[in-house]
């Protein structure tokens, strides 16, 4: 047949159609549920179930009414703030901490690289609510708790494995000449480090960078251990919803949130053919 080799038997054919069948029945399981939501948010009706109006199509039962609570409603703003600017922040420090971490660590000169590396990215492995019982004791040592900069610095740390991850992922196919050569020029190890190496690493640097902003724009557990009245999260108001006050507004922003990770995901996924094309080149 048109398409495969020519020694592929119609069991081969078979299961290759099997196998693709398989897989897209597996990502209907996966995301059929998240896009149920999004007609659900439209309810003109306080409800979580679609009203015979909408089975029917009806306009009328149809509403941006709850997209407009969202910004009429003084603790989604709140938290919509607070979501990106602790998101945000923790990012960046991530950023920066983990993308130094990983440059130490592709050194061939770093001792205890193994033991280092799996404390670097213990955060991934232990159970959050471990993570958040521990830091909630060791914050209230320094007055930490409740606070943003205390809240900033534990998303930080969840936000550094991965950023360590995506850069160790692009430092492997960074050629170390190329750095030796900046020095051999008369360069500094800060602007040879800064003009050279930064440039060719930054898509794994973004892409890092972006898996901590995910990271700690989805947190809840340490916000509901580390966050005082003032420091409430998109995912923290969402969890006092469900418990307090059913309404169609979780569920708008978790429209918004949906529509925020596909673009994020988009953004992934340039960053790494960027990143092959720039090894490609190397």
């Amino acid at each position: 047949m048109r398409g495969f080799p020519e020694y592929f038997t119609i069991w081969h054919i078979a299961g290759h159609y099997a196998l693709r069948g398989i897989a897209y029945l597996v990502l209907a399981f996966l995301i059929v549920p998240i896009l149920v939501i999004i007609p659900l948010s439209l309810n003109a009706e306080p409800f979580f179930t679609f009203t015979k109006g909408m089975l029917a199509l009806d306009p009328d039962a149809y509403s941006l009414r709850w997209y407009q609570a969202i910004l009429t409603d003084q603790k989604w703003t709140l938290a919509i703030w607070n979501s990106f600017v602790i998101g945000i922040a923790a990012a960046i420090l991530a950023t920066v901490l983990g993308t130094i971490a990983a440059v130490g660590l592709a050194s061939p000169w770093m001792p205890f690289k193994r033991v280092i590396t799996a404390l670097l990215l213990s955060p991934m492995i232990v159970p959050l609510i471990i993570i958040a019982a521990g830091m909630f004791f060791f914050y209230t040592t320094f007055g930490l708790v409740g606070t943003y900069p205390g809240l900033i610095i534990a998303h930080a740390a969840l936000g550094v494995p991965f950023v360590i991850i995506t850069v160790t992922a692009t430092l492997t196919g960074f050629d170390q000449t190329l750095f030796s050569a900046g020095l051999s020029l008369g360069a500094s190890p800060v602007k040879a480090f800064w003009d050279i190496v930064i440039p060719l690493i930054r898509p794994g640097v973004i892409s890092g960078g972006l898996f901590a902003f995910v990271t700690s724009f989805d947190e809840v557990v340490l916000v509901l251990f580390l966050a005082g009245p003032e420091q409430r999260t998109i995912p923290r108001q969402m969890f006092s919803g469900l418990r307090e006050q059913i309404n169609p507004t979780i569920l708008a922003v978790a429209t918004l949130l949906v529509i925020l990770s596909v673009a994020l995901l988009v953004t992934l996924e340039f960053l790494r053919r960027r990143s092959e094309r720039l090894r490609g080149s190397m």
